[in-house]
């Protein structure tokens, strides 16, 4: 076995031509991606990145919740694959690299192998992870949580949208429902390489984030209940105000995380009212509340805390109170041999790097429960993501997968 020499890059103008052909699909309204999982654009982009690992060699396994595995074989047939990957799906208005980044990059990785004639003892897989949003069907990360054994494949599908379809209808419809037993693959390593989605590695002018931990997350739905009436003729101590009660919700969660800084955060995202009338006071709200740490007892903490304070709220304001945790992961290690790997990978390609703790969730944060994992960040511009304005460099895109490529075939182990 021998190191990758520090002179060996895969093909930018290559990787970007990728991004952009898979960006044609399920555009958006401002210039981004509306390719939500399991839509008509998501089994389009399927079919093309199928086509790409056809024409690269691969061939490809599908599972039952629709992920695919796209294989390159190595030398030892007995040897665990290195899977890299991420997901293909967007949010409503989402940008052109979250996570089309780690697929696109992985196939440039195992491309530019085939260019340079490398073998590797171990095989090599390239991964789509099915809903890794979870905008359309939460919660996040769900094709990757089931095979990681986190969630029941069973109430995987039943998952609804907006509209009452379920997962398991739209994944038949769309045609990528696999026969392979979801979960049932073994991994050697798994490799992630995502945009930043903060600001950190732009400002301090770094090409890469060695990621070290995941935040934490936990997703409250929150139902308050009051009385619909007129705005108009309502005297102000009669009303029994919902929206009063977000409101004051809004700016507790604000509060409890401010008081956990640096590394807490938390807000409210989505929001309905009802019966969402210009001159009828709120009778029922419904929103949820979106708090992350890396510090599982600090979760812990600001979620009893913020529990505590909406039961405080509607008996102040005499209206009803529900709390649902609907999304939760608790924080991740990633592992520490990988971690090396990556920034021994930056160090031989010539890149500068930083340790990084990753504020969003990803597929690599299920997968770690069940094999050893990693992931590796490049900057976005103003750290902007879940925006269709999401921009990178190409440049950027490269050194990513530089170090990506690197950090592949250090733990696939080159074949002489």
């Amino acid at each position: 076995m021998s190191a990758p020499g520090e002179n060996l890059k895969i093909n930018g103008d290559r990787l970007w031509d990728s991004l952009m052909d898979m960006a044609k699909i399920g555009p958006g309204v401002a210039g981004g991606n509306n390719r939500q999982t399991l839509t008509d654009a998501d089994g389009e982009g399927r079919k093309l990145f199928k086509s790409w690992c056809d024409a690269a060699g691969l061939t490809m396994g599908v599972d039952e919740m629709g992920t695919m595995f796209a294989r390159r074989e190595g030398t030892d047939p007995e040897a665990l694959p290195v899977y890299v990957g991420s997901h293909l799906d967007t949010q409503p208005t989402g940008g052109k690299y979250d996570g089309v980044l780690g697929v696109l990059g992985g196939l440039e990785v195992v491309r530019t192998m085939n260019d340079l004639g490398i073998r590797t003892k171990h095989p090599i897989v390239v991964t789509n992870w099915t809903n890794e949003e979870g905008t359309r069907f939460a919660p996040a990360m769900l094709a990757s949580g089931v095979f990681a054994g986190m969630h029941d494949q069973d109430w995987a599908y039943a998952r609804k949208d907006h509209d009452g379809k379920t997962f398991g209808e739209e994944l038949e419809r769309i045609g990528w429902k696999g026969t392979e037993k979801t979960g049932d693959r073994k991994i050697h390593a798994y490799y992630e390489l995502h945009i930043e989605q903060g600001p950190i590695l732009e400002d301090e002018n770094i090409d890469i984030g060695v990621v070290t931990h995941g935040q934490g997350l936990k997703w409250l739905q929150v139902t308050l209940t009051g009385k619909e009436a007129h705005t108009g003729s309502t005297p102000m101590p009669k009303r029994r105000n919902a929206s009063l009660g977000m409101a004051r919700v809004i700016e507790l969660v604000h509060e409890v995380a401010m008081d956990y800084q640096p590394d807490a955060v938390g807000a409210v995202g989505h929001i309905d009212v009802y019966p969402n009338s210009r001159n009828i006071i709120v009778g029922k709200a419904v929103f949820t509340i979106d708090i992350r740490s890396p510090d599982k007892d600090v979760l812990d903490e600001m979620d009893t805390r913020i529990r505590l304070g909406i039961e405080t709220i509607a008996e102040a304001l005499d209206i009803e109170c529900e709390v649902e945790q609907v999304g939760h992961f608790d924080p991740v290690a990633f592992d520490p041999k990988l971690v090396d790997t990556v920034r021994a990978a930056a160090d031989r390609a010539g890149y500068t790097h930083r340790d990084i703790v990753s504020g969003a969730g990803h597929d690599a944060c299920w997968i770690n429960r069940v094999a050893p994992a990693a992931m590796i960040f490049c900057p976005c511009v103003d750290g902007l993501s879940h925006n269709e304005a999401e921009s990178i460099s190409k440049e950027w895109a490269a050194a990513g997968t530089d170090v990506l490529f690197h950090a592949v075939l250090d733990t696939a182990e080159i074949v002489d």
